[in-house]
C-alpha cells in the first residue's frame, strides 16, 4: 500500500516581517516526518504561503504549530495587505498528494479545525470538501466581510463558527479567524498588465473567471443590478470554469495584476488561463508582460504548458523535461518580476531524495565509477546505459526532422517517435541505477545472520527474491531496448537522409543493451532455486535475443545499400 501524503499550504497574514515569517514557517520542521517545502512572501498582499508535506497525522500536527505560532506574533488589529483575509492564519487547505482520498483527507480536515477551535479559541469554518453546509464550501463566502466585519459576523446565527468561540472577544481581536479545507490542489496565479488601473484588469478577471460579472440594467455599471426570482444578482459567466480572479494594483511591483485561483487544473490548466487572459487584454488595448506562480505547482502542470507552446510553434514534443519547463517558463513570462527556479516550485523537485544516482554523474566519472574496484555499476547497468544512449540517437533524429525546413506538414508524425523516444531513454535510465540497486539488495541478503534455523531461512527467502528481482530488471532492459528499435527503425525510412548513420549506430547500441542484458538474465537465473521461474523468463528473454540480431542484420543491409 503507497503511503499517504498530504500536503498543507496555510496562508499567514505577514508578509513583511522575514523575522516573524521565519519563526513561524520553522514550527513545521519541529514535527519529524514533514518537509518544509516552501515559503513565499509577499509585500504588498502582506501575506505569506507557506507549504509543507507528510503523512497526515504528523502534517496536522505541523498546522496545530504553525496556527499557535502565528496567533501569538501576529495581531490582526493592526494588519493590512491588498489580499482578502479574516485572521493571522487566514486559511489552512489540505491537499491530498498520494495514497489517500479528498474524503479522506477532509476528515483530518475536521480533526485540526475541532483542535484549534478547543485548544486555541480561534473560531474558523470548513470549506471546499470539509464543508459542513452548501454555503460555506465557497471560501469567499466564509471570508466575505473580512475581519473588519468578523464582529457582527461571528454573532450571526447564520455564521455561527463551525469551531471556536461565536464572538468577538479580546483574544479573537488579535487572532481573526481561520478558514480550513480539504481541497483539490489548487495554482494561485497571477498575471502581470502593462497597466496601473485596477479597474481594469478587475475587467479582464470579469472575463475570464468562473463567477464572471453581474448584469446590470442596460448593460451599464452604473445601474441597478438584475436579479433573478429569488433576488439573487443574475450573472454573466466569464469563459473558463474552475477559475477565481480578482484585479488588482502591487505596488512593490508598480502594475496591476489579475490574481487567480484555478481549483481545477484539468478543467482549466495555467497555459489556458494565461492564453485566454491575453486575448482579453488585447480586447481592451492592454498587454500581458508575464506572470506570476504564488507557491508550488506540480510537474505535469509546467510540463503540459510547454507541450501546449511547442505545439502552437509546431515544434516537436518530444524534448526532454528541462527544455520543455524552459519553454513553459519562457511562454508564461514566469521570470518576469523575478526569477523562477523550477527547482524550488516544482513540488516532485522539492520532494526528490538526494541519494546519490550513477545516472547524475559526468560521463568521466561514469566511466571511473565502473573501472573501480567495486562489482557494481556492472554489465546490467551498462547495458542499460548504452541502450539510453542508443535510443537518444534516434530521438535527435526524430527531432531533427520534425524541423526541418519544409517538412512543417510531417512535424506531428516525427514528434510522436520523439516523444516515444524520450519515454524509452528515461525507462532506461532508471535501469541503470536500478540494475545497481538489484545487485546491492542480493549482497544485503547474503550479509543477513545466520545464527539460528528462522533466520537462515528468512536469509533464504531474502537471496531467492533479491535474486529474482534482479534477473527481472536486466530483463525489463532487454524488453526497452528492443522495443526502441522502433524510432531507429522509423527514422531509418523516413527521418532525415543526413543522419542515417546516427539512427543505425542507434540500433548498434540497442542491439548492444539487448545482449548485454540477456546475459545478466541466464547468469542471475541460474542460481534461482525456483526453476519454473528461471525457465520462463530465459525464454521470453531468448526469443527478444533472436528478434534482435534478426533486426540488426535487416538494418546493417538496409544501411549498406543506401551508402
Amino acid at each position: 500500500m503507497n503511503k499517504q501524503l498530504i500536503e498543507c499550504v496555510p496562508n499567514i497574514s505577514e508578509g513583511r516581517d522575514i523575522a516573524k515569517i521565519k519563526a513561524i514557517a520553522a514550527v513545521v520542521e519541529t514535527v519529524e516526518g514533514v518537509k518544509l517545502l516552501d515559503i513565499d512572501p509577499g509585500k504588498a498582499t502582506n501575506r505569506t504561503v507557506i507549504t509543507f508535506v507528510g503523512e497526515p497525522e504528523n502534517v496536522i500536527e505541523a498546522a496545530f504549530r504553525l496556527i499557535k505560532k502565528a496567533s501569538e506574533l501576529i495581531d490582526m488589529s493592526k494588519h493590512s495587505g491588498e489580499h482578502p483575509r479574516f485572521g493571522a492564519t487566514d486559511v489552512c487547505p489540505l491537499v491530498p498528494i498520494s495514497g489517500i482520498t479528498l474524503e479522506e483527507t477532509a476528515v483530518f480536515a475536521h480533526k485540526l479545525g475541532e483542535r484549534v477551535g478547543r485548544e486555541l479559541g480561534i473560531p474558523g469554518y470548513f470549506y471546499e470538501k470539509a464543508a459542513k453546509e452548501e454555503k460555506r464550501k465557497n471560501l469567499a463566502n466564509c471570508r466575505s466581510g473580512e475581519y473588519e466585519g468578523l464582529k457582527e459576523k461571528l454573532i450571526n446565527p447564520t455564521w455561527k463558527p463551525d469551531f471556536g468561540p461565536a464572538e468577538f472577544n479580546t483574544s479573537v481581536v488579535k487572532t481573526g479567524a481561520i478558514a480550513i479545507s480539504a481541497r483539490d490542489f489548487l495554482i494561485a496565479y497571477n498575471i502581470n498588465l502593462n497597466t496601473t488601473s485596477t479597474r481594469r484588469a478587475n475587467a479582464i478577471a470579469f472575463d475570464i473567471r468562473e463567477a464572471g460579472r453581474v448584469q446590470y440594467e442596460g448593460n451599464k455599471v452604473s445601474g441597478k443590478p438584475m436579479l433573478d426570482a429569488n433576488g439573487e444578482p443574475i450573472r454573466i459567466p466569464g469563459k473558463l470554469k474552475a477559475v477565481k480572479g480578482i484585479g488588482w494594483f502591487i505596488e512593490e511591483y508598480g502594475i496591476a495584476q489579475i490574481s487567480y485561483n484555478l481549483t481545477n487544473i484539468n478543467i482549466t490548466s495555467m497555459h489556458v488561463a494565461f492564453d485566454e487572459t491575453v486575448k482579453a487584454a488585447t480586447e481592451r488595448g492592454l498587454r500581458v508582460t508575464g506572470s506570476e506562480l504564488i507557491g508550488l505547482i506540480p510537474l505535469k502542470a509546467m510540463l503540459d504548458a510547454g507541450d501546449y507552446f511547442l505545439k502552437k510553434q509546431q515544434r516537436s514534443l518530444g524534448i526532454s523535461e528541462e527544455e520543455k519547463i524552459k519553454i513553459a517558463v519562457k511562454s508564461l513570462g514566469l521570470d518576469d518580476l523575478k526569477s523562477f527556479n523550477p527547482k524550488e516550485k516544482i513540488i516532485e523537485y522539492l520532494l526528490e531524495d538526494n541519494t546519490k544516482k550513477l545516472v547524475d554523474l559526468t560521463v568521466k566519472n561514469f566511466a571511473e565509477e565502473t573501472a573501480s574496484e567495486s562489482m557494481a555499476p556492472g554489465g546490467g547497468s551498462i547495458s542499460a546505459y548504452v541502450g539510453a544512449l542508443g535510443v537518444s540517437l534516434g530521438t535527435m533524429v526524430a527531432n531533427l526532422s520534425a524541423h526541418k525546413a519544409g517538412w512543417d506538414n510531417k512535424w506531428e508524425y516525427f514528434s510522436e517517435y520523439a516523444v516515444k523516444g524520450q519515454a524509452y531513454k528515461n525507462k532506461l535510465l532508471f535501469l541503470v541505477d536500478e540494475d545497481t540497486n538489484a545487485f546491492n539488495k542480493i549482497i544485503e541478503g547474503f550479509r543477513m545472520p545466520k545464527s539460528n534455523n528462522e533466520e537462515i531461512e528468512s536469509r533464504k527467502i531474502a537471496i531467492e527474491n533479491t535474486t529474482k528481482y534482479a534477473t527481472e530488471i536486466p530483463f525489463q532492459v532487454m524488453e526497452t531496448a528492443f522495443n526502441s528499435l522502433e524510432i531507429m527503425k522509423a527514422m531509418l525510412k523516413d527521418g532525415l537522409q543526413s543522419s542515417l548513420s546516427d539512427a543505425a549506430v542507434g540500433v548498434l547500441c540497442a542491439r548492444t543493451a539487448v545482449v548485454g542484458a540477456y546475459f545478466n538474465v541466464k547468469i542471475n537465473a541460474k542460481d534461482i532455486k525456483d526453476r519454473v521461474f528461471a525457465e520462463n523468463i530465459i525464454n521470453k528473454a531468448t526469443d527478444i535475443y533472436t528478434k534482435t540480431i534478426a533486426a540488426e542484420k535487416e538494418v546493417i543491409d538496409f544501411i549498406n545499400s543506401k551508402m
